[in-house]
């Protein structure tokens, strides 16, 4: 429970410095400053991605007592990596072409991937230890460091280059300071395996060749909008992205913080049968969870766009974030709802031919698509190219896991979310503010609620009065 509010606690703080930024940088320089992030994400997930995916999947208590070679195999595996990005990147600059963006940002870019990498890497290992304390410090640093950092940079210097450098900093500085939490016994880089690492390439390549066509979508988004139009529509179109993913991936990582580690322990503890079972479980919370919240943001939208999202960046804000929205749900289904099927059986293969589904249908959509005077073509393009993966996911899915949901948790959590946005769509016609904002959310979540009582929907309520009853009883 500690580790699942020091998320939603990053998760805020995150939220927040991210709309600081854009506040303070503008539109144009918000949007250079999205466009190098975007590049860091994309090399960030080719280099380093598979050393989280590891250490989540194959890390635990039980490998740090008694088999050390996976974690002396993944830190070696991380200083490998990093200096392969070095001597990569030194050579480019000597014999490569000339990028048409600023080689100052591409360089900062990689700095955050790097950063981004380890810290990443290193609150994996806290989650798979179920270390609460040594998540928490992480996450703590690298919020106060942020802020001050990052935030202060692009407030002070107005300039996407200063605000990624204090990105770095924020996320080499945590990571230092909670270094003394992450350390095992018996580590060192003379046990690492190439073989315990070629396993552990071999289990996460198909994830991460999936996550990095994903991540490339809206790279190549951002990049055509900066050729095609400006880097001020670049900026309106990359914050509606940005908040929105960064939403929707709060709803389910929240819960896939302890759901995919609860799976990992039933695998280990009682065979891959109760872990499957576990994971169709798990599939039905995050569908009756994610659909209303996703359904609620669209409702609550105007009043968000009101109160929270920069001036210069309203309007175009809210029409992106809904024409993203039904992506965004596919998205946040096929990571923490879908993908769990595949991890726990190690058979991630299908998830390569459904990132490919995606590039393909947003290419398409976007050669078929109308251009107009804005980027709305992209949007639908890319909320097209995630809805066709999540078909995708579920048609291999149907072929892998034989366990899955009750038809009855997911028709429930379809009609009670059915339910609570017929009732609220009238008050999306309030004047947008705080108080429409509050009488929305309060409204929503008593509607959804009471249908969750009510037929139990993903075993919610027997969950809850288990949670409660000795609780009560002590008290």
């Amino acid at each position: 429970m500690k580790v699942l509010l020091a998320f939603l606690a990053n998760t805020a703080t995150n939220f927040v410095i991210g709309l600081l930024v854009a506040k303070f940088l503008g539109p144009e320089e918000y949007g250079r400053f999205a466009l190098a992030f975007s590049i860091a994400v994309v090399v960030q997930t080719a280099l380093y991605d598979w050393l989280r995916l590891s250490a989540t999947r194959f890390y635990s208590q039980r490998t740090r007592e008694n088999d050390p070679v996976i974690r002396s195999t993944l830190g070696t595996s991380f200083v490998v990596v990093s200096l392969f990005l070095v001597a990569s990147t030194l050579l480019y600059s000597l014999v490569g072409p000339e990028l048409d963006f600023e080689s100052g940002l591409i360089l900062l870019a990689l700095l955050t991937a790097t950063a981004n990498g380890l810290f990443d890497y290193s609150t994996a290992l806290a989650r798979a230890r179920f270390e609460d304390s040594a998540y928490g410090r992480l996450v703590l640093f690298k919020n106060i460091l942020a802020f001050l950092l990052l935030g202060g940079g692009a407030f002070i210097f107005r300039s996407a280059g200063v605000a990624l450098a204090g990105g770095v900093a924020s996320l080499l500085g945590s990571v230092f300071l909670a270094r003394e939490s992450l350390r095992d016994p018996g580590v060192r880089c003379q046990a690492a395996q190439p073989e315990t690492a070629r396993l552990l390439i071999a289990y996460s390549a198909p994830i991460v060749a999936a996550h990095l066509l994903y991540q490339a979508m809206p790279l190549a988004a951002r990049s055509i909008v900066a050729s095609v139009y400006d880097f001020a529509e670049t900026g309106q179109f990359a914050l509606a992205y940005d908040l929105g993913m960064r939403a929707i991936m709060a709803f389910g990582s929240a819960l896939d913080v302890l759901l995919f580690q609860i799976a990992v322990a039933a695998h280990e503890e009682h065979g891959e049968d109760r872990a499957r079972q576990q994971v169709a479980h798990n599939m039905s919370v995050v569908f009756a969870f994610l659909l209303p919240a996703c359904a609620g943001l669209w409702l609550v939208l105007p009043s968000v766009e009101t109160l929270i999202v920069p001036a210069e960046f309203r309007g175009p804000f809210g029409h992106y974030l809904g024409l993203l929205m039904p992506g965004l749900f596919a998205m946040g289904m096929i990571n923490f709802g879908l993908n769990p099927f595949f991890q726990i059986t190690k058979r991630t293969a299908p998830l390569i031919l459904a990132a490919l589904a995606a590039a393909v249908l947003s290419l398409v959509l976007l050669l078929v698509l109308p251009w107009g005077k804005d980027a709305s073509h992209l949007a639908i393009a890319q909320a097209g190219g995630y809805l066709a993966a999540l078909a995708a996911t579920i048609f291999f899915a149907l072929r892998a896991q034989p366990v899955w949901p009750s038809f009855w948790d997911l028709f429930a959590a379809i009609v009670a979310t059915g339910v609570m946005f017929v009732m609220l769509a009238p008050l999306r016609g309030m004047a947008p503010g705080f108080v429409t904002l509050l009488v929305q959310i309060f409204a929503g979540g008593a509607i959804y609620g009471l249908m969750v009582v009510a037929f139990d929907i993903a075993g919610l309520r027997t969950q809850a009065i288990a949670w409660l009853r000795p609780r009560l009883q002590r008290a």
